[in-house]
């Protein structure tokens, strides 16, 4: 399994995180979870980081099962559509940029008994 992260890395305008974040839910997450091949979508907030650390109000992780799979989802209908919807989100309640990482995921289950 592949995980394609859209890390927003900058800050909400002054005011403006309960709206930030409803927009992405109420506008955004209905597309995403549209993408071609998507196994899993998951929008984080951000609550708090460290001291110093780079402030990320709003990470997306959305996984397919192959290479393949997130080839077709960036040329799916809901992709180009998310894209304007991030646009106008950006203008409204964001300053900063995004950037794209994608990430081979490996599991590892925790022990109950720990």
């Amino acid at each position: 399994m592949i995980t394609r992260y859209a890390l927003f890395q900058g800050s909400i305008k002054d005011g403006q995180t309960e709206a930030f974040r409803a927009y992405a839910q109420e506008h955004l997450v209905p597309l995403w979870t549209k993408f071609t091949g998507a196994q899993e979508v998951r929008v984080m907030f951000s609550e708090e980081r460290d001291e110093g650390a780079p402030e990320f109000p709003l990470i997306l992780a959305i996984s397919y099962p192959n290479r393949d799979a997130m080839a077709q989802a960036m040329e799916s209908p809901a992709r180009y559509a998310s894209k304007e919807e991030t646009g106008k989100m950006v203008e409204k309640f964001f300053d900063g940029v995004i950037h794209h990482h994608v990430t081979l995921a490996n599991h590892f289950n925790v022990s109950a008994t720990q």
